[in-house]
C-alpha cells in the first residue's frame, strides 16, 4: 500500500484532485503551526522516524513563500539598499521546522516532509518526539534523542534538510 501512496504523492495535484482542493482550503483557515493527530503521509513518515506511540507528535506548518521583505530604508540616498527583497538563505522547510521547535519547546525536531502548496503558502510536516517520554527513551532506534546533546538540532541544522542546506547530503 505504501508504494501506491508514494506514486500517488509524485504528482498530488493531479492525482488527489478535489481531495488536494478541499485539504488546502481548511488548511489555509488553520493556525499557522498545528498538532494533527497523525501524519497525511504516513508512509513517508514511516521511512523518516515516525512512530504511531507516545511520545511521537506531528505538526503541520505552513510557510510562506517567495523572498522575504526588506523594511524600506529612512532618511539618505542609499542606492545599494534599493533592492528591498532578499532571499532567506534558508529552504521554507528549515524555516516550518524552526517554527515548530519553537511552538513546541519541550519536544525534540526529528524531521519533516512536504504536504502540499498554493500560490502563496506551503505547507510541511514536522515529526517531533519528546526526549523526556519514558517510550522514546526506551526506543533502540530513537533513544539517542533523549540524549542531552541532541537538544535543539534543528537550530544547528542537523535534521536532514539542514544538512542538506549545508551541503552534507547527496
Amino acid at each position: 500500500m505504501s508504494k501506491h501512496m508514494r506514486q500517488i504523492w509524485k504528482r498530488p495535484k493531479k492525482n488527489l484532485g478535489k481531495i488536494w482542493q478541499e485539504r488546502l482550503v481548511a488548511w489555509r483557515k488553520e493556525d499557522v503551526v498545528r498538532r494533527i493527530e497523525g501524519p497525511t503521509r504516513p508512509d513517508r513518515a514511516r521511512t523518516l522516524g515516525y512512530k504511531a506511540k507516545q511520545g511521537f507528535v506531528v505538526a503541520r506548518v505552513r510557510v510562506l513563500k517567495g523572498k522575504r521583505k526588506r523594511r524600506k530604508f529612512t532618511g539618505g540616498r542609499v542606492p545599494k539598499k534599493m533592492g528591498r527583497f532578499y532571499s532567506a538563505g534558508k529552504s521554507n522547510q528549515i524555516l516550518g521546522e524552526e517554527r515548530a521547535a519553537r511552538k513546541f519547546p519541550n519536544l525534540e525536531v526529528l524531521n519533516s516532509y512536504y504536504v502540499g502548496e498554493d500560490g502563496d503558502h506551503a505547507w510541511f510536516e514536522v515529526i517531533m518526539a519528546d526526549p523526556c517520554s519514558a517510550s522514546v527513551a526506551n526506543d533502540k532506534e530513537r533513544g539517542w534523542l533523549a540524549e542531552k546533546q541532541h537538544r535543539g538540532r534543528v537550530f544547528r541544522a542537523l535534521t536532514s534538510s539542514g544538512k542538506k542546506m549545508r551541503g552534507l547530503r547527496k
